[in-house]
């Protein structure tokens, strides 16, 4: 489990292909290795996997042909930046929200607007997931928290202040770039539930 805050931007130093995963991810950073172990969950670009190497300035994951397919993950070359989360500590502060690390699609950057100092971010995602995505509600895009701040028939938009920009790799993306979008799991839940909901006693046959 996660909650969406970044706490450092990591670069791709290697991507190989591999016989048993896939493919093989090795990712230079310092902040997420500091007490990492092996078999630990880091969450890349909003993708939870698990460390099978680590260094004092490294780690390594393995990215299964399932991951490749529904992420952004195999976009990634040498020197790609990249959103890095450690897992959540039992106690810790959920300064975002609920995230999962199991991207549910890819939704492409359509606009980047200035707007004051902050920048108003279009993003068009998968059809199917438009009905989990409200106004003013979650989403998680590469692993960021961010709220909703517009929703349109095809697409939704959020406001990345000065701040954000700085500490995610959104500020450095571009129109036509691929975003991994995780909705929140809430949503889901709810769904499922009231799809499986028994019709009430007098509606019963």
């Amino acid at each position: 489990m996660f909650t969406g805050i970044v706490e450092e931007i990591g670069t791709v130093l290697a991507t190989t292909l591999d016989a048993e995963v896939g493919r093989r991810l090795t990712i230079g950073c310092r902040r997420v290795v500091e007490d990492a172990r092996l078999g630990d969950s880091i969450a890349v670009n909003g993708v939870c996997l698990t460390v099978t190497e680590c260094a004092a300035d490294r780690f390594s994951v393995g990215i299964s042909p399932e991951t490749l397919r529904r992420t952004n993950l195999g976009c990634l070359r040498v020197g790609s930046p990249v959103n890095l989360e450690r897992s959540l500590q039992v106690g810790g502060r959920l300064g975002g929200h609920y995230v999962q690390g199991h991207v549910d699609g890819t939704g492409v950057i359509e606009r980047i607007v200035p707007d004051g100092d902050s920048l108003r971010v279009t993003i068009r995602p998968p059809q199917r997931l438009l009905p989990y995505i409200v106004e003013k509600g979650y989403i998680a895009v590469d692993g960021t928290s961010l709220t909703v701040a517009e929703r349109a028939a095809e697409t939704f938009t959020i406001a990345l202040i000065a701040y954000t920009r700085g500490a995610v790799i959104m500020g450095r993306q571009q129109v036509g770039d691929l975003v991994n979008l995780e909705v929140d799991i809430m949503a889901k839940y709810v769904e499922s539930l009231l799809s499986r909901r028994p019709a009430p006693f007098g509606e019963r046959a």
